[in-house]
């Protein structure tokens, strides 16, 4: 693995091929290997058929923090690569850029549309990608303007935009406002995939630990009926014998 070269401004001049260059120079086919099992690539499993350069999140997040300032056109077209890693770094670019103080409205509308878009075209496409940029670009978004922007992403029919409409509940929940999580949740609790029980189940314990009588209320009604995955998520933080009362249904 070469030591990429990474441009002085901070890629603010920098495309999407260069982004792939810099990612590309830190392919290991090794780890590749390791990565496409652990995101379950295989036939029929929830990740078949991606693609993996073998580059681990703290390089691919160094790299991220590298192009921060690339045009967001430029991040956008490298987030439609057929590359795992560089769709990631991409994604977190322009999480970055959502999330950076220079940002106006106007130019935060625009990355939640062509993150909304990269998702409905499957390039959103994993736990991963999910989880470490939603909360922060759709979730932050719909908090900011209407809970009701993402209904496109709950009613797709489609696991990870689901999972998206689900993850997005974070900062409702450090706000306190717990009355749309609870919703989303509801949504979703019987869903047929465990990937979405353990995200509704995340969910509830991240309200659990803001508001335990509101979490112990939810779960008193629900417990003989939500999936175990969730419910065993959602009481993580309770004690042994308060789980155990739960578990016994």
């Amino acid at each position: 693995m070469n030591t990429p070269q990474f441009p002085a401004d901070s890629g603010a001049k920098a495309t999407a091929a260069d982004l792939e260059r810099a990612m590309l120079a830190q392919a290991d086919p090794d780890v590749a290997k390791i990565l496409m099992r652990f995101f379950k690539t295989g036939p029929g499993q929830y990740g078949e058929g991606d693609r993996f350069l073998g580059i681990k999140n703290p390089l691919t997040r160094r790299t991220a923090k590298a192009f921060r300032g690339i045009p967001v056109n430029e991040a956008v077209r490298a987030a439609d690569s057929p590359w795992h890693e560089l769709r990631l770094c991409a994604l977190l670019i322009l999480l970055d850029q959502y999330q950076s103080k220079k940002t106006g409205e106007k130019e935060r509308a625009a990355i939640f549309e062509h993150y909304a878009d990269l998702a409905r075209r499957g390039r959103v496409n994993n736990w991963d990608l999910v989880d470490l940029t939603a909360p922060g670009i759709t979730g932050a978004y719909a908090f900011g303007h209407d809970a009701n922007t993402l209904e496109r992403f709950a009613a797709s029919g489609r696991l990870w935009e689901e999972r998206i409409a689900v993850l997005s509940m974070f900062p409702f929940i450090r706000s306190n406002q717990m009355e749309e999580p609870f919703r989303m949740v509801d949504r979703f609790l019987s869903h047929p995939h465990d990937l979405m029980h353990k995200a509704c189940g995340w969910m509830l314990r991240e309200i659990g630990k803001r508001d335990r009588a509101a979490l112990t209320a939810y779960l008193l009604e629900h417990k003989n009926t939500m999936p175990r995955t969730a419910l065993r998520y959602a009481i993580e933080h309770y004690p042994e014998p308060e789980r155990k009362a739960f578990l016994s249904r």
